[in-house]
């Protein structure tokens, strides 16, 4: 049965240990605890142009956020090596860790929506649960990079070929077993409380892909700065 609790402002932040892609060893919340507040972005793996680009964004805004005393932390849906091989030629400023089985996803609440054929009885519960004809009926662009909104199933494709990623057998096994996992992001002071939160898609599916704005992200840091 899906968990449909998802981590609300005001409850304490799961404890989550991962090891890092950007550096050596494993990074605890709990090191920040007492010292500094975090912006927490969960991300899909690397398989998922959306969240490469991303990461990218996430990057350039690092520096804003640092120099209001907010850490940034990413977590990629991706194995470590791989990830690592990924960074080494697109070096991030964002601290990332790795989790291939999307376990802090689980523990934040963050949802991967059941697909539920409609002539099996499927019924619509979105973020949780959607039809697979409501799904293959879904366009996304939410860059507006696209000439159009293409199909949901078609885009990753699309982008992948458009940016020349090659996925690797490790890509595909995380598409395949975490393909519908979304995006969640959190604020967490400096005693490990979650003040802000944001879904990606939270209303409806045509919204995936879709990131909180910049002002978004510096307002919601802003609560929480020395």
């Amino acid at each position: 049965m899906t968990d449909k609790h998802v981590i609300q402002v005001g409850d304490a932040a799961p404890a989550l240990t991962l090891p890092a892609v950007n550096r050596e060893g494993s990074v605890t919340l709990a090191d920040y605890r007492g010292r500094q507040p975090v912006l927490l972005g969960l991300f899909r793996g690397l398989h998922c142009p959306f969240c490469r680009r991303h990461l990218v964004q996430f990057g350039a805004l690092a520096p804003k956020l640092q120099a209001l005393g907010v850490e940034v932390v990413g977590v990629i849906n991706t194995p470590l090596e791989r990830a690592r091989l990924y960074i080494r030629h697109r070096p991030s400023p964002v601290l990332l860790l790795a989790d291939p089985e999307a376990a802090s996803h689980r523990a934040f609440g963050v949802p991967a929506p059941e697909v539920a054929p409609r002539d099996a009885g499927g019924r619509s519960e979105w973020p949780w649960r959607e039809t697979l004809e409501r799904l293959m009926s879904t366009r996304v662009n939410p860059n507006g990079e696209l000439p159009e909104p293409i199909a949901l199933f078609e885009v990753n494709e699309r982008l992948n070929q458009q940016d020349g990623f090659q996925m690797t057998a490790a890509d595909q096994h995380t598409q395949q077993a975490h393909g519908t996992q979304l995006i969640g992001h959190f604020v967490i002071d400096r005693d490990g409380v979650v003040r802000w939160r944001c879904l990606e898609a939270e209303r409806r599916p045509e919204d995936i892909g879709t990131l909180p704005t910049e002002a978004s992200f510096l307002a919601a840091a802003r609560t929480v700065a020395a």
